[in-house]
């Protein structure tokens, strides 16, 4: 993978990378490097796409040969929330469960064949979450090239250890990015010039739909709209895979909404138009009741973010549907309801008001 040299990196988060890195090899954890990731770093190299970052992504790569190994990163993490906590706080008070209810989201742990990592994700009511992602192997690093970037760390880390002069803009020590996607300068091409480009996307989990519409929302546009169809295809086939069940795809994309939409609630609208479009368009992998029950979420949950704008549309942007009674939402009712009357007429689930 090509590298290339950056400019400064804010601080933020170097130092609880620092008390991390000291406390595991304390520990007797060897770590072999930290690195800023995904929209942090893609934030970093290029601050002009409007995207942003969600959260502050940080990779640390270690050895995790056993359960045991897990556990003791959990511990860690853990263990060095109490140097950060507000002033006031009694720390004596906070155990190891308190401190997990209040400020851990998301445990994650994968171990398989061929990936080994966990994933620690710290909320923040205040700021952008902190996400510690301890990683022996991973296969798939990235879901396209704009997101594909990762900045080293150690150099940071070692300049706050050892350095006694402040950082500042003109001093500071020299770090190196990459991207995962392969190219460098073609992935920092597409950031500069909004530009959507992925490859494999059923090696994704989830596909990488949800932030392909994201994408599409937020002013990016695929390098080639034809390959872009047939990958659209397989980004839908990889969600529901992941996602079989009406109840898992709701709570997927709620999620997502709120997590990614957070101040910018008037864009989920938008979003889940774009969505409808391409599962209505590439979606070949699911039974016909099963399309139209995902259809009929995805178009409720954007009715609903309207709802939530107080937003009423111009009748010419836009299609309203009604729902009939609750029983023909019934997952095993037929997308036909057949009247018990002399001549059997169709009427259909969703029917257009105009």
């Amino acid at each position: 993978m090509d590298e290339r040299e950056s400019g400064a990196v804010s601080g933020g988060g170097v130092g609880g990378a620092l008390v991390v890195r000291a406390r595991l090899e304390e520990r007797g954890v060897t770590v072999r490097d930290v690195k800023l990731n995904g929209s942090a770093a893609s934030h970093v190299l290029h601050q002009d796409t409007g995207l942003g970052y969600k959260d502050l992504d940080l990779i640390f790569g270690l050895s995790l040969t056993d359960d045991k190994t897990f556990r003791l990163v959990k511990d860690v993490v853990l263990d060095s929330l109490l140097d950060f906590l507000p002033v006031g706080v009694s720390r004596e008070r906070m155990g190891a469960l308190t401190l997990k209810e209040a400020y851990v989201q998301k445990l994650v742990k994968v171990c398989n064949d061929t990936d080994r990592w966990s994933l620690i994700s710290l909320s923040n009511n205040t700021g952008k979450n902190v996400e510690l992602k301890f990683v022996d192997s991973l296969r798939r690093q990235f879901e396209f090239s704009v997101d594909s970037f990762q900045i080293g760390l150690d150099s940071l880390l070692l300049f706050d250890r050892c350095s006694e002069t402040p950082m500042s803009e003109s001093f500071h020590p020299t770090v190196l990015g990459e991207s995962m996607y392969g190219d460098f300068e073609e992935a920092l091409g597409h950031l500069r010039s909004k530009t959507i480009a992925t490859r494999s996307p059923e090696e994704i989990r989830g596909g990488g739909l949800l932030k392909y519409c994201h994408l599409l929302v937020r002013g990016f546009r695929p390098a080639s709209e034809a390959q872009m169809k047939t990958l659209q295809r397989y980004m839908c086939s990889r969600f529901f895979i992941d996602f079989p069940d009406i109840g898992e795809q709701q709570r997927k994309l709620e999620a997502y909404l709120q997590n990614h939409f957070n101040g910018m609630e008037h864009k989920r609208y938008e979003c889940l138009v774009t969505l409808r479009r391409v599962v209505d368009e590439s979606t070949v992998c699911l039974m016909g009741h099963e399309r139209r029950q995902t259809l009929a979420l995805i178009s409720a949950l954007a009715l609903r973010a309207l709802a939530e704008q107080n937003a009423i549309p111009a009748l010419a942007n836009v299609t309203c549907y009604y729902q009939p009674a609750p029983y023909v939402r019934d997952v095993n009712f037929s997308n036909y309801y057949v009247a018990r009357v002399h001549s059997p007429v169709p009427y259909r689930t969703w029917l257009p008001c105009s």
